[in-house]
């Protein structure tokens, strides 16, 4: 299929959005995901990318404009609309990771699916849940906290638990930042692989410049900033 034949899975379209307190104003005239594609962001501190991923997740809420996944307006839906299926359609790789302390590896992998009934925890869950940690590397850590794993082994954790209900759409907030080289190199080739198999779409926010020839497009964020100079 020629890319130009591909549907839309992700639209941003005339957003403005600002947070309470500072001067940062983020202004997105149009942006536009295609399924399957594989987008990479760059841009400078204070550009937006990280408000970027949360307003495509629905985490966050334009002022104005509208975020559309798949034909559905994500902020036209209530907080609990928007969590559920920001849950069972979206996964979020977060740059902090996003693990729970006191639950174990495996556990911290299945939270998605114990906190709604958007998504049914079952024996093929599991499964694949052990199967992604093999894949990844840390199949031998499902039983440890995160206390107990490196940074690089905890961005690992985060990525199983992301991409354990095959979503249409994977977020990925520096998803490579505390990786070797090597591994580097690994964990994207495992991201890129199941874009391709479950026909779904990343779009990654990375600093990497040796990452980049990986993407089939990459956009400088720099172009969405007006005023602001704090990280976001």
């Amino acid at each position: 299929m020629e890319e130009t034949e591909r549907p839309e899975i992700l639209q941003l379209t005339d957003i403005k959005f600002s947070y309470r307190s500072g001067d940062f104003h983020l202004n997105i005239p149009n942006l536009t995901v295609l399924t399957g594609e594989k987008v990479a962001v760059i841009g400078p501190s204070g550009s937006g990318k990280t408000t970027l991923l949360s307003l495509a997740a629905g985490i966050l809420t334009p002022k104005k404009g509208n975020v559309t996944i798949d034909g559905q307006v994500i902020n036209a839906k209530g907080d609990k609309s928007r969590r559920d299926y920001r849950i069972s359609n979206i996964g979020f790789i977060f740059q902090d990771f996003g693990l729970i302390d006191y639950l174990d590896i495996r556990d911290n992998i299945l939270h998605p699916y114990r906190i709604t009934k958007a998504l049914k925890l079952d024996a093929e869950v599991k499964d694949r849940a052990r199967l992604l940690a093999d894949q990844i590397g840390i199949g031998n850590k499902l039983r440890r906290h995160p206390a107990d794993l490196s940074h690089g082994e905890r961005q690992r954790v985060a990525i199983c638990r992301a991409l354990l209900h095959k979503p249409k759409l994977i977020l990925a907030d520096e998803a490579t930042g505390n990786l070797d080289p090597d591994n580097k190199i690994h964990i994207l080739d495992l991201l890129f692989q199941t874009v391709q198999e479950q026909k779904a779409t990343i779009l990654a926010v990375t600093h990497d410049q040796e990452l980049l020839t990986h993407f089939d497009r990459v956009i400088n964020f720099r172009d969405f900033l007006s005023g602001g100079q704090d990280e976001k």
